[in-house]
Formats: structure tokens, sequence, C-alpha cells
């Protein structure tokens, strides 16, 4: 418990760190002479070099533990930010968001594995994948405001610069304060004697393709939320105000996540039903209907609290209580596609047809396909069991 504590501090503090960039990324791209299309570009680069990241912390993770990928992550985040602070084109924006991206997929991974090790009970895992949600989302009520304001008082160059050094001594000190845990005994098989000098691994059971279909699709619709909402305006005010929006969002997710009964029902049919109520709001949005965008937001965050750490939990379930770090690494490649096609499509077709009624399609898809799971099938699976 001891180890969940300060993995949650130091998780609020970098997700208050990176999430207070949200608002004010595209103003500083567009006062550096970035069209919406090269934004969109910007966004979808950081995404798309989460993969080779997501790839290696699938294998480091299971390897090597989760301590040593947290701090690199941090630390390595927190100097990008420095170099950030001192960008005079957009093209070195578009590099250094780029390694960004790749530096932070580590996080994800690092993190929600050694969550999942710090029980072997799957009904305790869960409270720790909603207690991951409850933090993430209290970091990030306030953090896009926090940044809005930040570079209203003090300018793009000396917010980047703080917000580097945050990171930076995050990671210091979580070297210090995390400590590694090792599988629980319950989730190892005996070893047959023909290789008994071998040690115990967990082998897990095969886990769908078709499952992450539903994270690409939410990921995507976030992707193109936070492209959307920075357009509106890029002045002060308008900083503020898409701050703001963002905090509605997580405020959404705050009171879902604070309902911590949700967390005893089926975590099959909380992430079915809440993404499926996602959808519907996206496409009331598409819609331009008169109900106000800010109570819609609310009601996206709201979906949001109850899909994600439903999601965690049901990947646990699935996994068969083994190989943590492989599963959660491509939980967060199927996260980093989605948020590389949502800035890209919205970017490119926003002109011709709203971002907001793709990422309805896109979520339907995902609602239709999530079923499968539960039925016999010859879906190929994600970790072939070995032979």
């Amino acid at each position: 418990m001891k180890t969940a504590i300060w993995l949650y501090l130091f998780l609020f503090v970098a997700f208050f760190d990176l999430h207070a960039q949200y608002p004010i990324l595209t103003p500083f791209a567009i006062s550096l002479g970035a069209a919406p299309s090269f934004i969109g570009l910007m966004m979808g680069m950081y995404s798309i070099t989460h993969l080779p990241g997501n790839i290696m912390a699938g294998y480091g993770v299971d390897r090597f533990g989760s301590r040593l990928f947290i701090v690199f992550s941090l630390m390595g985040a927190g100097i990008v930010l420095l170099f950030q602070s001192k960008v005079t084109d957009p093209w070195q924006l578009l590099v250094l968001r780029s390694i960004s991206g790749f530096v932070l997929a580590f996080l994800s991974p690092a993190c929600l594995a050694l969550l999942a090790r710090i029980s072997s009970d799957v009904t305790k895992q869960g409270k720790y994948m909603a207690g991951n949600g409850l933090v993430h989302t209290l970091a990030t009520v306030v953090s896009p405001a926090a940044g809005a304001y930040m570079v209203a008082k003090i300018g793009f160059t000396t917010a980047f610069y703080l917000l580097g050094w945050v990171l930076i001594v995050t990671a210091v000190c979580a070297l210090f304060f995390i400590r590694d845990i090792k599988a629980a005994p319950a989730e190892k098989v005996e070893p047959t004697s023909s290789d008994s000098k071998k040690p115990a691994i967990a082998e897990g059971t095969p886990i769908p393709w078709l499952v992450f279909l539903l994270p690409v699709a939410i990921s995507c619709a976030q992707g193109i939320l936070s492209f959307e909402l920075p357009l509106m305006s890029t002045s002060t005010e308008g900083m503020m105000e898409t701050g703001i929006l963002f905090s509605v969002v997580s405020l959404g997710a705050l009171i879902t996540l604070s309902m911590l009964f949700l967390n005893k029902l089926s975590s099959y049919y909380r992430t079915l039903w809440g993404a499926l109520g996602l959808a519907l709001v996206y496409f009331t949005i598409a819609a331009h209907t008169p109900l106000p965008f800010a109570m819609l937001l609310l009601f996206v965050g709201m979906a949001k609290g109850i899909i994600l750490p439903a999601i965690s939990t049901l990947l646990i379930e699935l996994s068969g209580g083994a190989r943590y770090g492989r599963t959660f690494s491509v939980l967060s490649i199927a996260y980093s596609v989605g948020a590389f096609l949502g800035p890209m499509l919205a970017g490119q077709l926003r002109d011709n047809l709203s971002p907001y009624y793709l990422a309805f399609l896109g979520l339907m898809i995902g609602v239709c396909f999530l079923p499968f799971h539960r039925r016999k099938t010859t879906l190929t699976p994600i970790f072939p069991k070995s032979r």
C-alpha cells in the first residue's frame, strides 16, 4: 500500500504537469507560424512515437521492473520541456514533441504494471486501477486552467521551463521512493520436471486482438477533442476558456470515479455501456444540438470516468494475472494509435466533416466488436500460449 501511495503522489504531479500543456501547445505552435494541418501532424507524431516506446516497455517492464522506466520517462520529458522553452520554429517543436512522445511512452505501462503487482486479488487490482484514474482525473481537473493562467502571467518560455524542472525533480524523487514489486506467487505456474531449474513464469491466457479496438477508438475521440478545443480561440482569454473546458471534462470523470460502488459492477459491462454512452455524446456534439457545450463535455468526462478503469480491470481479468507489462504495453499502443489518428483525421477533414462525427463512428465500431471476446471464437490471441 505504501508503494501505491508514493506512486499516486508522483503520478499526480506528472499528470498535472503534462496536462497543463494541453490548452497552450496549439496557441504556442500558432505563435511560431504553424498551420492547423501542421498542428494535427505534430499531435499525431507525438502519439505515433509512443509506439516504439510502448513495445520496449512491454518487454522491459516484465523483465526489469517498473521503477527505472518511470524515472527515465519523467526525467526525459522534463529535459525535453527545457529545450521546448527555447524553440523558435514549428519544425523544432515537431521534433521535440516526437521525442517527448517516445520517452513518455514508458510511463503508463510501467505504472499500471506496478499497481497490478501490488495485489493478486482481482477486486483489489480493480480498486488500484480506479485509484489511478482518480489521481489522474484530480490532476487534470485544475491543470489545463492552471497552464493557461501560467502562460497568461509569465509567457510560454518561462511556463515550459518551469514545467520541465517540475518533472525532473519528480523523477529524482521517484528514484528514491518507488520500489519494484515482484509478481505474487499465486500468479505463477509450477514448473514441470523437464524445466525444474527454471523460474516459474505465469503464462496467462490469450487476449483477442479485437478487444483493443475500443481503446483505439476512445483515444482517437480524445485526440479529436484535444485538437478541436484549442482551435476555438488562440487569444489569452480564449486559452483560459479552453483550459476551463478541459477542466470540465476532467470534472465529469471525477464525478463517476468518485462513485466507488461502480467498481463492484462487471468490468465488461462498465466498458460496454460507458463506451456506448460516450459515442452518443459525441454524436450529440456533431449534430449541433441546442444543449450547452460545457454540459456535453461534462458527460464526455463522466463516460471516460467509467470506461478507463474498467478497461484496465477487464484486461487484468482476461490476461489471467500474468505478463502485466506486455498487457498494458499493448493497451498503451492502442491508445497511441488512436491518439495519432484523431488529430490527423481532424486536421485533414474538419472543413468537410465534423471531427466529432468521426469520433462517434470509431466508438460505435469499437462497441460492436467488444462482445466478441465473451464468446468462443477463433480470434488471433495477442499472447499465444507457448508450446
